[in-house]
């Protein structure tokens, strides 16, 4: 069979990259082994402006975070279900210090940063010692249906093999073809999250993968029209269950839960929260981050028909709707992918 594009990958990044390009009316298949846990499918789901413990902006925040609204409701009403919906952000305070850097910041970043009004209501749900900041407005991803329902959609376009990738039958014979097993196709591009450090074409990308748990517990009568935050964030997640982390750890010999981070969490619920608690699962997957917290978007500089749509970290909800949309413009119309994106500022490393 014969495509445009051959995509290895349908996490966050798979999915708005294959949507883009059948919008923009190419053809696509899309390579994806079913795993249970993988980072789009355990992540939180969240878009927050701002991050750290300074409380800065994120990078192009002020473009992403309207742009991914409209992706997500789009990609969302095609698929017949919900996918984002805003979601604020509760922060409590731990300490005087950053009650104090919190107020300090909040004539800088008035789009982004209030104090609540109705802080007494959350007294009776959590210890309250050092006041409530609101972060709005955030958003919050319903991204396992996205995945699933968008899985869905593939299948029926007869658009999708649930196969894992297997490099050694990728073969191209010109900068215009490349054939894997049976498939011909103009050009393959890796979205492959985590995998594709390994990937021979990219491997000497600065990667920095990291490890992320998270625990699903049942917290029945805590309100689910916030996220929660106190050095573990509480975010509403599937069928009522509420989605606590994460870990960001550097140094890690495997991808267990670790009964470290369980202690941890259940110590800070103990401290924080005062309603009961379940704990129904303990889940953890490795992300695709990079040292530049930059990603890498475009076609290789020397194979020219081999891309690579990857490197997002903690931010792809918010990073691969514009930059799905950047580099299909860039396919399509020739139009240039933003230079702190474009996989081509690493030219001289991948031509060695």
């Amino acid at each position: 069979m014969t495509y445009d594009y051959i995509i290895v990958g349908q996490g966050v990044a798979g999915t708005f990259l294959s949507w883009q390009l059948l919008q923009a009316g190419k053809t696509v298949l899309v390579i994806d082994e079913a795993k249970p846990f993988t980072a789009s499918k355990i992540a939180s789901g969240v878009i927050n402006p701002v991050t750290g413990r300074r409380i800065v902006r994120t990078w192009m925040i002020e473009t992403l975070l309207p742009f991914a609204l409209d992706a997500y409701t789009n990609l969302g009403n095609q698929l017949g279900v919900k996918l984002i919906q805003q979601t604020n952000i509760l922060d409590f305070h731990p300490t005087p210090q950053m009650m104090l850097a919190f107020k300090e910041r909040l004539p800088e970043e008035s789009d982004y940063l209030r104090v609540p009004t109705n802080e007494s209501e959350y007294q009776q749900y959590f210890n309250v010692s050092f006041g409530i900041g609101e972060i709005n407005p955030c958003y919050l991803v319903d991204l396992r249906t996205m995945i699933v329902a968008w899985r869905n959609y593939l299948q029926a376009q007869n658009a999708l093999l649930a196969e894992r990738f297997d490099i050694t039958q990728l073969i191209h014979h010109s900068p215009f073809t490349i054939h894997y097993k049976e498939v011909t196709a103009t050009a393959i591009i890796f979205a492959d999250g985590a995998a594709g450090a390994d990937n021979p074409y990219f491997s000497l990308l600065p990667y920095a993968k990291n490890k992320g748990q998270a625990i699903i517990a049942e917290i029945p009568d805590l309100p689910r029209t916030n996220i929660y935050k106190q050095g573990i964030t509480l975010v509403p997640w599937q069928d009522d269950l509420w989605w606590i982390g994460s870990t960001y750890e550097w140094d890690f010999k495997d991808l267990k839960p670790s009964a470290d981070f369980r202690n941890k969490v259940g110590s800070q619920l103990q401290h924080w929260l005062k309603l009961p608690y379940k704990v129904v699962d303990h889940i953890a997957s490795e992300r695709p981050a990079n040292l530049e917290r930059r990603p890498f978007v475009g076609m290789h500089p020397i194979h020219t028909n081999i891309g690579i749509f990857n490197g997002m970290g903690t931010k792809g909800c918010s990073l691969a709707p514009y930059f799905a949309k950047q580099f299909v413009d860039a396919l399509v119309c020739q139009v240039p992918i933003n230079p702190l994106a474009d996989v081509k500022r690493f030219t001289k490393i991948l031509s060695r």
